[in-house]
């Protein structure tokens, strides 16, 4: 009997879409949760897997990537349905290059702008950036909106992993301010996700994890809530990175005028 794939995880959106797709292919898994809000994503054992410190992380020791480890989310899932699931990203055709730019687009502006805007409206108050956070969300979820408007699913005819990975971030409109009486047909594409019976499975897998990340940040210290926020990393000071601009300044003036 071979090594089942080992999902690295927490209660996060990115985490929440790979378990989607694991339980939509009905693949054997065991999940190992990682105590982000503690800081042990910064531990030697989990950088080796992860080198950005970020979950998920998957191991397949008996699928074609071996004890390699799978970092970045969308990589995951493409990894997953090319390996296991093709009829979630098609192989050929304009049919992959749409799922391709919907998970693209994800990844570049659906994670990053949402979770800048929960950072902010959290812990940074209503300052620039925020304002502009909360633009960019707008603006996505307005590009959402019109593409479901347009196709049934974000890749076209077919659900996709360009909707597993979407639905994590896209499901809460009301946390994010907004009506969903303003967005009927993403309000309807999140409804037929959610009659899937692979995402109540999904849930609970998070949902498992959600109670573990809830008593870890209860029991978090001073320590572990700033490498939790990645204050511990070091970062160029405002004056170096002054002095490196004005470098680069003079380097120019400089080509400019030989």
């Amino acid at each position: 009997m071979g090594q089942p794939l080992t999902f690295y995880g927490m209660s996060s959106p990115n985490a929440r879409k790979v378990a989607i797709l694991l339980e939509e292919i009905g693949l054997p898994y065991r999940t190992e949760h990682v105590a982000v809000f503690r800081g042990r994503q910064f531990d030697e054992s989990f950088l080796a897997l992860s080198p950005m410190a970020k979950v998920p992380v998957i191991v397949d020791p008996d699928g074609p990537a071996g004890a390699q480890p799978i970092f970045e989310s969308g990589a995951i899932l493409i990894y997953l349905a090319e390996t296991y699931a093709p009829q979630f990203y098609p192989a050929a055709g304009p049919a992959r290059w749409a799922v391709l730019q919907w998970l693209m687009l994800q990844m570049s502006q659906v994670g990053p702008v949402f979770g800048q805007h929960s950072h902010y409206r959290l812990l940074e108050g209503q300052d620039y950036a925020a304002g502009r956070a909360r633009r960019g969300m707008a603006q996505i979820f307005a590009a959402l909106e019109r593409r479901l408007g347009e196709a049934q699913w974000l890749g076209g005819g077919a659900y996709s992993i360009a909707d597993m990975a979407t639905y994590p971030w896209a499901k809460r409109l009301k946390r994010y301010g907004l009506d969903p009486a303003e967005y009927p047909n993403l309000t309807a594409w999140r409804a037929a996700i959610e009659a899937r019976p692979a995402i109540a499975r999904a849930h609970r897998v998070i949902a498992a994890w959600a109670q573990q990340d809830t008593a870890d940040r209860a029991a978090a210290t001073m320590q572990e809530n700033e490498m939790f926020q990645g204050l511990h990393i070091r970062a160029p000071s405002a004056q170096a990175a002054a002095a490196h601009n004005g470098q680069i300044e003079s380097e120019r003036e400089r080509k400019g005028h030989g």
